[in-house]
């Protein structure tokens, strides 16, 4: 795990103290080793920066930017079957000097060019320079593990592991794009390939630029994508052969994330996932696996002693700390600087504590990220099929129009409950969708796009996402596998995903998705939905691989989400920091949002009503990245 920085500069106006600013605000994602690589030529400046966190081969033969003939490469990630790759390699001819698997990737494209990804495993980001070409090719993974943020204008192209490294270059202009913002505001993060910022992108996962230096041209390839794998058709399986070519894919896909030259923990929130991934290595394994969870001392969200129990079934070296107000009060000032994107998860603390815990005894970490959106285990998948198509037309109609008649605000009794306003507006939008796809996205907006056109103070044109991909899901594809594959582009990819790099990289921790290897979604989005959602029980299959080596009194209990009870705390420890960031004075000079609603929400809030705290939570965490990212 490390980050990757650099540029092509068409104008020639970057050099090599600029390249070797970019890299060092990269430091806390690589702090074993830096390097730098710059080139100069008649039409364009090169550069190309690193910092590593030595995971394999730990030696200085590992070193980057790594060059190989005329390619010179920048990489951030792994590629787990490598050395399988490698040999195939060697019998083609190559000779290696490490043991790295960057050195692989190297001979692969000099052998089999962009072809080559085909046949990785894992995850990664990097940027590859084909001196004999005269071509750059930068390379995402195929579910987008490892993130890559991409800057083009004015003939300068900048790319990056994370958009800290763009602000320290002179040709970067930081302007807020405002459709991205109100992305931001409706789920909580802003869907790919947009950012936060214009002429910003994410590079899609699956996806790679290939870039002439020549004529300047940018082309945009995809290689894979999980809608090709959800259009494959179905498998006609039993139960039995299902679970056990499920159990012996996932067995396969968790022991690769083994492979390291340094200590590896996993993370156990005591859920079907992480005890899955926990109990699928350690049952072939005679040293006991460290074990990590965070736990809370208010009900409702303390998951520790269910992990705690199943890491001692297991026989796992299990440790666990209890998260605090004050620890919570001591990471939220960072946030900013850690996800240096808005991203208003707040699971994102906890998860920067549990790696900070991790980070003491290991340099790799496993979670079990991914196992949710492979097997059904969101209940806004039954709900959404639910709303969509459990009444007839008619009934949803008349209801939806009455509805829209009828003030939220007035209803007595009921307009007193949490969030009441906007449940009963996303349910309105629910009850006039005949699709299950559209329901889901309703589902997961936590400001409903009306409202934050009345939160946003400019006008602005909406961006498409991944939610309107319901139409290229071939026809033999029901309702739950469309919502998988969209909520696995989505959700997944630019939430789930995002805070579990930034968390552990922000501590100098390598994080690792064993659910998330394409031989895994490849298989089991074939199989008939009824093996993952079954009479109303979420991820079918998954439970009874996980019955079969921890008891079902240890795991079936009421799923609880893995967040810090902000909700609690935000009234007491928490106060003053809506009071200093939700500011009328701040909010007025920027000119971004709209004071008057925000002041009324924010002000209902503190004086004990119902509102809904993921809406200032979303203003909170945007006007905290505003001072520090564009004063």
């Amino acid at each position: 795990m490390c980050g990757i920085v650099g540029f092509c500069d068409f104008n020639k106006r970057s050099n090599a103290d600029v390249l070797q600013k970019m890299t060092q605000s990269l430091h806390h994602r690589g702090p074993d080793d830096s390097g730098t690589f710059f080139e100069e030529q008649s039409g364009f400046a090169l550069g190309f920066g690193h910092t590593r966190l030595s995971i394999l081969d730990l030696s200085p033969l590992g070193h980057q930017p790594m060059r190989v003939g005329k390619m010179v490469i920048t990489f951030n990630g792994e590629v787990y079957n490598f050395m399988e790759i490698r040999e195939r390699l060697e019998k083609e001819g190559c000779t290696f000097k490490s043991h790295s698997d960057t050195e692989m990737i190297l001979y692969a494209f000099q052998q089999w060019g962009p072809s080559c990804l085909q046949y990785f495993r894992g995850m990664f980001a990097f940027t590859l320079y084909d001196e004999e070409k005269q071509k750059l090719y930068v390379v995402r993974d195929r579910v987008g593990v490892k993130p890559l943020y991409y800057y083009h204008k004015d003939n300068t192209f900048l790319f990056s592991s994370t958009l800290k490294p763009f602000h320290m270059h002179p040709a970067f202009h930081k302007e807020v794009d405002m459709a991205s913002l109100g992305l931001f505001l409706q789920y909580s993060y802003i869907p790919g390939p947009h950012c936060i910022f214009k002429h910003t992108q994410k590079l899609l996962p699956g996806h790679y630029l290939e870039i002439s230096l020549t004529n300047r041209d940018i082309k945009l390839h995809k290689y894979w994508d999980v809608v090709d794998a959800y259009n494959q058709p179905k498998l006609d399986v039993g139960d039995e052969e299902a679970i056990r070519e499920t159990e012996k894919i996932l067995s396969e896909s968790f022991n690769y994330r083994m492979v390291a030259d340094v200590p590896v923990g996993i993370f156990l929130s005591g859920g079907f996932d992480s005890s899955a991934v926990a109990a699928l290595i350690q049952k072939d394994r005679t040293d006991r696996l460290k074990t990590f969870t965070i736990g809370f001392d208010v009900p409702g969200f303390d998951e520790a002693p269910d992990a705690r129990k199943i890491a001692k079934h297991l026989g796992t070296d299990h440790t666990e700390y209890y998260c605090s107000p004050k620890d919570a009060f001591d990471i939220i000032p960072n946030l900013p600087d850690i996800y240096d994107e808005p991203f208003a998860d707040n699971s994102s603390v906890p998860s920067v504590l549990v790696s900070q815990l991790a980070r003491k005894q290991v340099t790799v970490a496993l979670s079990g990220d991914g196992g949710d959106e492979i097997f059904a285990g969101y209940n806004k998948f039954s709900q959404s099929i639910k709303y969509a198509n459990g009444y007839p037309q008619w009934v949803k109609r008349s209801i939806a129009k009455t509805m829209g008649i009828i003030n939220p605000d007035h209803i007595p009794v009921l307009n007193q409950q949490y969030n009441f306003s906007t449940r009963y507006e996303k349910m309105k939008h629910i009850l006039q969708s005949n699709d299950p796809s559209d329901a889901m996205n309703i589902i997961s907006q936590y400001i409903p796009q009306q409202e934050v056109k009345r939160l946003v103070a400019k006008e602005y044109k909406d961006y498409k996402t991944f939610f309107d991909l319901k139409e290229e899901f071939a026809g033999h594809n029901d309702a739950l596998s469309k919502m998988l594959g969209i909520d696995y582009k989505t959700f997944l990819n630019d939430n789930n995903l995002v805070k579990i790099d930034r968390a552990t990289m922000s501590v100098g921790l390598e994080g690792r998705e064993p659910f998330l290897d394409q031989k895994v979604i490849e298989y089991v989005s074939r199989l008939p939905s009824h093996l993952k959602l079954r009479d109303g029980v979420t991820k079918y299959i998954l439970k009874q691989i996980v019955y079969k080596h921890i008891p079902r009194e240890l795991m079936d209990r009421p799923k609880k989400p893995f967040i810090a009870p902000l909700t609690v705390w935000f009234m007491n420890e928490l106060k003053d920091f809506f009071l200093n960031y939700l500011d009328e004075g701040r909010i007025r000079r920027e000119g971004l949002l709209n004071a008057e609603p925000i002041l009324a929400m924010r002000n209902q809030y503190l004086s004990g009503k119902k509102v809904n705290h993921q809406k200032l939570w979303n203003l909170l965490i945007f006007e905290m990245w505003m001072e520090k990212w564009m004063k």
